[in-house]
């Protein structure tokens, strides 16, 4: 497991199939190739049953191909056993999800930490770089503060800052704005947006096309296939 993301590629995805059992068989993903390069954002959007999460899960190597190759920094999905995916997921993917999946009872700092406990490092260790996770989202002055006494949006960048304390590859979005207000939504839109300028590869799932037209690269899915990939000057962005 010493491979890393090729220069080229963080993600790529051949001839990609995934069926799901039934009869006949759900075919949720058909035939998908694409690629995605460090330190790109992309938005991945489509309406409800159009294959969108069941390609976060593969690139996030939560599920495996039914055919087809997927890579994720430079390893092939395929041929790893469960546990070196669960090594490849700890050290290589961050994941944020619509739900914040926040220990209540734990502070900002904590629930960041918890992050880092497949590390081995000491709790002051992993503290510390949570604390560093923290400053980079925002959330400098919220450190000690348990998660249930946090806005939706301070949850929110909660939720990134351990997706980054890792420092991953690739962080994968799932509808990370499916919670929040227009404030808080537009707040971590931008967020995001900051982060992939400092140079995180970030992909974010969504079904809101207000969304999706505001970062520099969109494909767009349904049915399982890729029926636009489409690079543009984000809504908001300088000319």
């Amino acid at each position: 497991m010493s491979q890393t993301a090729t220069a080229d590629h963080v993600v790529r995805f051949t001839d990609v199939v995934k069926e799901y059992e039934g009869s006949p068989p759900i075919r949720a993903v058909d035939r998908m190739s694409f690629s995605i390069a460090p330190a790109e954002l992309v938005a991945m959007v489509g309406p409800s049953g159009s294959g969108k999460s069941t390609v976060l899960h593969l690139m996030g190597t939560l599920d495996r191909p039914t055919s087809g190759t997927v890579e994720v920094a430079g390893h092939d999905v395929t041929r790893l056993s469960d546990r070196q995916l669960s090594a490849l997921r700890a050290r290589h993917i961050g994941f944020v999800f619509q739900q914040f999946f926040l220990l209540a009872g734990y502070s900002a700092r904590d629930n960041v930490a918890d992050g880092l406990l497949y590390t081995g490092a000491s709790l002051r260790a992993r503290r510390e770089r949570a604390e560093g996770a923290l400053v980079r989202v925002g959330l400098e002055h919220r450190l000690g503060h348990l998660a249930n006494k946090l806005s939706g949006g301070e949850r929110q960048r909660v939720a990134i800052a351990r997706a980054l304390v890792g420092d991953p590859q690739i962080v994968l979005a799932d509808e990370p704005t499916g919670n929040l207000d227009s404030v808080s939504s537009a707040a971590i839109v931008e967020l995001l947006r900051e982060l992939n300028r400092d140079g995180t590869t970030i992909v974010v799932i969504t079904h809101d096309l207000e969304i999706a037209r505001q970062f520099p690269r969109v494909v767009s899915v349904r049915d399982g296939c890729i029926e636009l990939d489409e690079r543009r000057v984000p809504a908001g962005a300088a000319s």
